[in-house]
């Protein structure tokens, strides 16, 4: 017997059913190991040797394997067909090495681009070794993104109060954000006019033409600048005759484009279905894995994280099969179509994302599926067959036409289009296609070269020009892959990053930069220019393709990094906050303190004449505020011009007005205070507030917003069973329903206004049935493992208690800051809360010493305290 190594449970149940009884298929549930957060995990000083550290749950699944491999004739690892997968099998490798259960017992490795029987045996069939060079390449990447996260993040945090961690890929699509933010600030509109005559022809029949010229020159889109300019063509056009000279009728084709890769399914799902690129790299990852149709478990699509755009040999010829049944043979070209990317640094040698079966069409298998892997296989499926189809076949037609108006002349231009035979797009149209529907669909009437035209109107209508649109994650990833910075399997993990640090938030489907983004990347920009450079970070992204490719040294690519790298960091160390805060007024200064109506001086506070307005770093994120500070307490939320005057106390000032509250007519505002932004209606001690919860800008709140925040809680209804009522709302820790004393946390903010009571029961009945938190229960079970306390004691863990998550070390519980992710949390930071916990006498209470000596063991504990504290600085 031969034990197995894929990656997930629901891959090895389906690879079970395939190999029968001569193979154990186990999971390692992705990677086994990952490298510590805290110093020491990479040294470059002993040439970049890398720790590993294995947490609980793997540890307990490298045993499984180890001990099944122990009793097993071979071990064969199957992790996932791209550089992690790789990366995965060589740490279940060097462990199970390192347990000495392999002997000499075979060892060989196999990849399943699909998982159906046929792909399945046939990779078992032709078995190969881990390919070492895309280890290396692995192995350079988590370096790189180690020495960077781990080296900048503490500079962050000492530089920046309120800042999170800094990643080298995430900084630069932040940098991106940021950017288009910025040029939409920038951004001064124009007017411009557009002139248009319908026209009729001899049989009676009418169409629209443009104006393209006027007395002989040529008109851009902003040439008629005004209505007076408007107003003079149009006087002479309604007194012109008109005149066809040239009628143009031009067949032109259009192709395919070729099947998905990972970052072109992203954006067509984005803009489709609106998936975030989360949702549908898990979809698409249940749809690779193996459902349930029909009796028969099959992966419905082949491997979804690649850049490729070729399919198999007998894919193709499988499709072009398809295509005949589905749509008829004018639909099937003479021959096969091939295709290759155009992506900058594509290297994954994988085919592009297509069904498994194309015969199994989206109707067929609808039933077996839910909703969203429904549409998502829809998707591929269409695609992928079009991508083998017929061109399109559309007959363009032009008419030129002359106006003459006595000795005054203009031009102007109607186009239609017709689709002779609608070819691929039987199957699917791209949404650009999809946005120029109505051009092609738009038939012009029957028009003879030479004859004269009826005018029936002119029309002029004023326009302005737009700023660029702010990113939304389809547009990002798009922008992303080229400019060659990161890889399929990355995108959806950046953006997820971002969100979740609270450096952009995300509106309507937009990426809109939080201040704690705009302060990081104008930081990084000021003092890291080179590291958030997209054609730097580009070419060290071609360099781990050359380790890929066994073209370079990974530990040569580390060196030449590090040595520029390392430099960088140690000057910014010697530099004082106040010198980050001028860098940073000058940098932001448009933003910061935009120009005033009256010409003043935006730097010299409103409201004492005195101070100068400066930027503010606090735990709760930015804002502007006076150098007179206690005695001025002047301050404005970051972003806004707010010239108001401020209250007395300086509490909250530069308040922005939404509206009124329409029941009880008192003004709804949203201000700026310590804690950051917040809504409050009224004014004085009976005046009602709500701060804004995580994932939601003060740039998009309006009234609506602010009152149903304002109104929360809510209530839901009674419990069927004991007849009280059950609230929603908005506390410390994030959305919740309240029932009789019971707290159960919700996924969102939104559900807080839209929860009916069936589903409020369940949460609560869910939350009572976990016990977390409940009184006089067990301790909360630990939700991650972060490593052993450096002196020792014991692991450091982080848990969920009855009042939101904590870190638990010992008897030393100490809570998590308001919105960090419990999962984000690091061993650095946990032994900081830990530290300062213990400093202030946290922990559960000690038995009574002697009263000899009370100060030698309080000072015993305050040097340890100290001690812990002091790691975290160096």
């Amino acid at each position: 017997m031969d034990v197995v190594v894929v990656e997930s449970p629901a891959k090895a149940k389906t690879i079970n059913k395939y190999l029968g009884r001569n193979y154990k298929v186990l999971a390692s549930f992705g990677h086994v190991r990952d490298l510590p957060a805290k110093d020491g995990s990479v040294r470059p000083d002993e040439d970049f040797a890398m720790s590993w550290s294995v947490d609980g749950a793997s540890a307990k699944r490298l045993a499984d394997i180890a001990k099944a491999v122990k009793e097993a004739d071979g071990l064969i690892l199957a992790t996932d067909p791209d550089r992690e997968g790789e990366a995965i099998s060589w740490h279940v490798l060097d462990v199970l090495r390192a347990k000495k259960v392999l002997k000499d017992k075979p060892v060989s490795r196999v990849v399943f681009n699909a998982i159906t029987k046929q792909s399945v045996l046939d990779a078992m069939a032709n078995p190969r070794q881990i390919d070492t060079p895309l280890v290396d390449a692995y192995l350079a990447r988590r370096a790189l993104d180690y020495l960077v996260g781990f080296t900048l993040s503490p500079v962050l945090w000492r530089k920046l109060p309120g800042a999170r961690s800094a990643g080298r890929v995430q900084s630069v699509a932040l940098r991106l954000v940021c950017d288009r933010e910025a040029e939409i600030e920038r951004f001064v509109r124009e007017e411009y006019w557009n002139i248009a005559a319908i026209l009729g022809t001899p049989r009676n029949d009418s169409f629209e033409a443009r104006l393209t010229a006027y007395e002989g020159r040529k008109l851009q889109k902003l040439d008629i600048k005004n209505k007076g300019q408007a107003e003079g063509i149009k006087a002479m056009l309604e007194g012109a005759s008109f005149r066809a000279l040239s009628v143009e009728a031009k067949p032109t084709r259009r192709n395919p484009a070729p099947p998905f890769t990972t970052s072109t399914l992203q954006q067509a799902a984005s803009s489709r279905l609106g998936f975030s690129a989360n949702r549908t790299m898990q979809v698409a990852q249940r749809l690779y894995e193996g459902m349930d149709i029909g009796g028969e478990t099959a992966g419905l699509i082949t491997y979804m994280r690649t850049d490729g755009v070729q399919m198999a040999p007998e894919a193709i010829s499988a499709a072009r099969a398809a295509i005949g049944k589905e749509f008829g043979e004018k639909y099937l070209p003479e021959k096969p179509r091939y295709y290759t990317t155009k992506a900058k640094n594509a290297q994954e040698a994988h085919e592009a994302i297509r069904p498994t079966d194309f015969f199994r069409t989206p109707a067929s298998v609808r039933q077996y599926l839910d909703a969203d892997q429904a549409r998502l296989y829809e998707l591929i499926w269409k695609r992928a067959i079009a991508s083998q189809m017929n061109a399109a076949e559309i007959e363009r037609t032009t008419v030129e036409i002359e106006a003459s108006n006595g000795a005054k002349t203009a031009a102007l231009r109607a186009v239609g289009s017709v689709i002779r035979f609608d070819g691929f797009i039987a199957a699917y149209t791209d949404q650009k296609e999809e946005d120029s529907e109505d051009e092609d669909n738009r038939r012009l009437p029957e028009i003879r070269q030479g004859e004269q035209l009826a005018r029936e109107s002119i029309n002029a209508t004023q326009h302005t020009t737009e700023p660029p649109p702010r990113y939304s994650e389809a547009a990002l990833i798009k922008k992303l892959e080229e400019l060659g910075i990161g890889r399929p399997s990355t995108y959806a993990a950046t953006l997820k990053t971002l969100e979740d640090r609270e450096y952009v938030t995300i509106d309507k489907r937009r990426l809109i930069p939080h201040s704690k983004g705009r302060i990081v990347t104008a930081f990084l920009e000021s003092f890291f220019d080179k590291y958030v450079e997209y054609d730097f970070t580009a070419s060290l992204e071609e360099k781990l393709d050359e380790i890929s490719d066994g073209r370079l040294d990974w530990k040569d690519v580390l060196r030449d990094f590090w040595t520029d790298f390392s430099a960088s960091v140690d000057d910014i160390k010697e530099l004082r906050v106040s010198d980050v805060i001028d860098a940073l007024n000058d940098d932001l200064a448009p933003l910061l303190f935009p120009a005033r109506e009256d010409g003043s001086d935006p730097r010299i506070c409103p409201k004492c004449g005195t101070g100068n307005l400066s930027l503010k770093l606090g735990r709760y994120g930015a804002f502007v505020g006076c150098s007179n500070y206690p005695e001025c307490g002047y301050t404005r939320q970051f972003g806004e011009n707010g010239e108001g005057d401020a209250e007395a106390g300086g509490a909250e000032n530069g308040n922005k007005v939404l509206g009124n509250d329409p029941e009880t007519d008192e003004e709804v505002t949203l201000r700026t205070g310590r804690f950051g932004p917040y809504v409050q209606r009224g004014e004085g001690k009976e005046a009602r507030r709500s701060s804004l919860p995580k994932g939601w800008s003060a740039a998009t709140i309006d009234l609506e917003k602010a009152l149903a925040l304002l109104a929360l809680p809510r209530d839901v209804g009674a419990h069927p069973e004991t007849g009280k009522m059950i609230s929603a709302g908005l506390g410390r820790y994030g959305p919740f329903v309240l029932h009789d004393g019971t707290y159960a946390n919700v996924e969102s903010i939104e559900d807080v206004f839209t929860i009916g009571l069936n589903r409020a029961v369940t949460v609560l009945a869910e939350k009572q049935s976990k016990g977390r938190g409940a009184r006089g229960g067990a301790a909360a079970a630990a939700l991650k493992e972060l490593g052993d306390h450096p002196d020792g004691g014991g692991k450091i863990t982080v848990r969920d208690g009855r009042y939101g998550p904590y870190v638990n070390f010992g008897k030393i519980n100490a809570t998590l800051p308001k919105g960090k992710d419990p999962q984000a949390i690091t061993l650095e930071e946990a032994l900081v809360l830990i530290a300062e916990k213990e400093a202030k006498g946290g922990g559960a209470k000690k038995p009574a010493r002697k009263a000899a000596a009370p100060k030698k063991a309080a000072a015993k504990k305050t040097t340890a305290a100290k001690k812990t504290a002091a790691k975290k600085k160096e």
